[in-house]
């Protein structure tokens, strides 16, 4: 059976107002594969919680999940998240049979900004110094490999814990704008 990790950690923010906002009725996933930073990972745990996302890992991982970098960077956050860990990324796809899936790379030829998403997709995303495998590329519809707009003449990508947020932030937006659910 695929863990639940709950970490628990007191939360009090006083100084919050509430934006008005629809959030989906069934969570963005959030799908790291191979991720090697925890720095990058907590950043990440922290951002779905703020948003109510699902995080899925997906070994191997490049470090423990009792990490206290990882710690660090989720900050008090970490009982608000609940995350899946995958033994691999075909793990994943059993578990997770139904979600629309969108594979995040600079190989995509699709832009984040011609995509349309709904409320329960996976958002998948590599490691931060290989990406997705040319494998998990090759075999996916390239309607479901992703790219990011950037300009490539001094960066070859953006940081993992950026591009996750652009794109849920981006995903989101499209949900409460068009009353997906």
């Amino acid at each position: 059976m695929n863990p639940v990790l709950r970490f628990t950690m007191p939360s009090e923010h006083t100084r919050k107002y509430q934006l008005p906002f629809r959030w989906p009725k069934s969570p963005i996933n959030i799908v790291l594969v191979e991720p090697k930073i925890p720095q990058n990972t907590g950043n990440i745990a922290r951002l779905c919680a703020g948003t109510g996302s699902r995080l899925h890992l997906v070994k191997p991982l490049g470090f423990r999940i009792t990490d206290k970098d990882l710690k660090r960077a989720g900050l008090d956050y970490w009982d608000h998240v609940e995350v899946d860990i995958h033994e691999n990324y075909c793990a994943f796809r059993e578990q997770n049979p139904t979600p629309r899936t969108f594979l995040f790379s600079t190989a995509g030829q699709r832009n984040l900004y011609d995509v349309r998403f709904k409320a329960g997709d996976a958002l998948v995303f590599g490691s931060e110094t290989e990406g997705l495998s040319d494998e998990l590329l090759e075999e996916a519809d390239p309607e479901q490999v992703v790219q990011i707009p950037i300009v490539t003449d001094y960066v070859r990508s953006l940081n993992l814990a950026s591009s996750v947020s652009i794109v849920l932030y981006e995903a989101l937006r499209q949900i409460d704008a068009n009353n997906l659910d």
